[in-house]
């Protein structure tokens, strides 16, 4: 239970950060928000892993690839959302 709530955490800070920097409203608000975070998290650990890095970090550097992770999506899904103009 307590690994669910850093990951919420993180998750939520990263979807934050992340709303904070690319331009445009984050799709469904805070919860939308939360959910580019846990999700940048899941993409930024999947990208290192592919890449062989060791995956022994702090929280610190989990929040950063989490973050790292959203902004990648939330880029994706605002050029999307714009039909790829930019």
């Amino acid at each position: 239970m307590g690994t669910l709530l850093v990951w919420l955490i993180i998750g939520a800070i990263a979807g934050a950060v992340a709303s904070a920097v690319v331009p445009g409203r984050t799709p469904g608000g805070r919860l939308g928000a939360l959910a580019v975070g846990i999700g940048g998290g899941l993409l930024g650990g999947l990208v290192l892993d592919v890449l062989g890095v060791d995956s022994d970090y702090s929280w610190i550097g989990s929040l950063v690839v989490a973050i790292l992770g959203a902004l990648v999506i939330l880029t994706v899904l605002g050029k999307r959302n714009r039909g790829g103009r930019d």
